[in-house]
């Protein structure tokens, strides 16, 4: 159910309703602002995009090392023309972008001695001691013995042989779906469904998750999954407090990230923009900004999916990774934690495959490897991203990547399902480069 809602239009009218075309508008225009001086060419991408009706609104925090961000916005926060135009402070959904964030909190536990790269997960939970893999995926639930541990490499870059409701198929994905193993939220319909079937905490979806039959051998394939969910439970457990307030004192107070959320707050709920998705060429809402199922409590914090941040916040996060570990002269992981974490981790003989845009993922044009929780440029690209670029992105269409060759680092900012729907990041990528090329000269 879940993965068909983040790649089609059509399927997400199916779960809305037949009221939902009457709902399709044009984007109003943009409220009037200051261009970004500093960064023309990726200005007029931005207003081009917001004036043909691609997007309501988009904001990007691009920055060098050791610098401020520039911020670049167009649009608003909803189709309406009274809607508020969007800036450094919008509230979007950054679902998959929520994984680099966990990595990290599992990073300095790592740097602690708290946990080992390599530790099997049975360690921390027994029930996967014993795991077994599917022999035909495709066709039935039959498994085998898994002759290798999962660990919390594994977890951190999807090679423990877990699944993904967006990705899995067959007798699994139903399996899954049965169990509630859909830590994912669209809106309140469909979020009303899943949460009748869906574990209450964290610790009782590690341990669901155990009964469940693997895909692949852990540390043999690379496979889009569930493991940073996992990887929270963990973290959890390990640090002996909740995982969201681990994640609030270690990284969001110390790194002054103060509008990054798992519920937003009422009083923030103005801030928050509405989620589309495409009917055609035409925008319909999913979920919109002032009745959003993220101003509810989840049923737990989606380790892999669940946050709502702003373009702000998301920078000082890269910026943290872009500095070593610091922001502002605070320390929140040392600077080999974060080089580790920002380094190709995949298991010996393991390739990243690659995911599908609408996913949120990139399977990039140059070589790429996998690090905590993000893709890992192996090459340099062109006119784009240097060697080492470290990102990820989300369901909406969001991108964040840190790149330490350039020099520089981006959120941009924007929310409809499927996140390929245009060549948001090919487009960046051209804008941007220009902009530092221009810059240079």
């Amino acid at each position: 159910m879940m993965r068909h809602m983040m790649l089609t239009g059509g399927a997400m009218l199916t779960l809305l309703g037949a009221a939902a075309p009457a709902q399709i508008a044009r984007p109003a225009q943009p409220a009037p602002k200051a261009t970004a001086a500093r960064l023309p060419a990726t200005q007029a991408l931005f207003d081009s995009y917001v004036r043909s009706g691609k997007m309501p609104g988009i904001v990007a925090a691009i920055g060098r090392q050791g610098q401020s961000p520039v911020f670049i916005s167009a649009g608003r926060t909803a189709l309406a023309a009274n809607a508020p135009a969007v800036g450094p402070d919008t509230l979007w959904r950054v679902y998959s972008m929520t994984k680099p964030v966990t990595a990290m909190a599992a990073m300095i536990l790592i740097e602690e001695g708290k946990l080992g790269l390599d530790q099997p997960l049975s360690d921390i939970y027994p029930a996967y001691r014993q795991m077994r893999v599917l022999t035909n995926a495709d066709t039935s639930l039959e498994s085998r013995p898994a002759t290798r541990p999962i660990t919390i490499r594994n977890l951190l870059t999807h090679t423990a042989g877990l699944g993904y409701s967006i990705t899995t198929k067959g007798p699994l994905l139903k399996e899954y779906e049965r169990l509630g193993i859909v830590p994912f939220t669209a809106n309140a319909q469909v979020e009303a469904a899943v949460r009748r079937v869906r574990p209450t905490s964290l610790q009782q979806f590690a341990e669901r998750v155990a009964t469940l039959p693997l895909i692949a051998e852990p540390g043999t394939k690379w496979s889009y999954s569930i493991g940073l969910d996992v990887m929270a439970a963990v973290v959890e457990k390990v640090s002996g407090m909740p995982f969201e307030r681990f994640v609030q004192t270690r990284l969001f107070d110390p790194l002054k990230m103060n509008s990054s959320y798992w519920r937003v707050p009422a009083s923030a709920a103005n801030r928050l923009v509405t989620n589309y998705t495409f009917l055609g060429d035409q925008l319909v809402p999913v979920d919109p900004g002032a009745t959003s199922v993220f101003l509810q409590a989840p049923s737990f914090p989606y380790g892999g999916a669940g946050l709502v941040m702003s373009a702000r916040d998301y920078d000082r996060f890269l910026q943290m990774l872009q500095n070593g570990g610091t922001v502002d002269g605070v320390r929140v992981m040392k600077p080999e934690t974060v080089k580790l974490a920002m380094s190709d981790l995949l298991p010996a003989g393991v390739r990243f495959a690659g995911v599908s845009g609408s996913t949120g993922g990139s399977g990039g044009g140059v070589p790429t490897g996998y690090g905590a929780g993000g893709s890992v440029t192996l090459a340099d690209t062109p006119g784009g991203p240097g060697k080492g670029t470290y990102g990820w992105g989300g369901a909406a269409g969001t991108v964040a990547y840190v790149d330490p060759t350039r020099g520089v680092r981006g959120t941009i900012m924007v929310n409809y399902f499927p996140a390929d729907r245009w060549p948001l990041k090919r487009d960046l990528a051209a804008a941007l480069y220009q902009d530092m090329g221009a810059a240079r000269r």
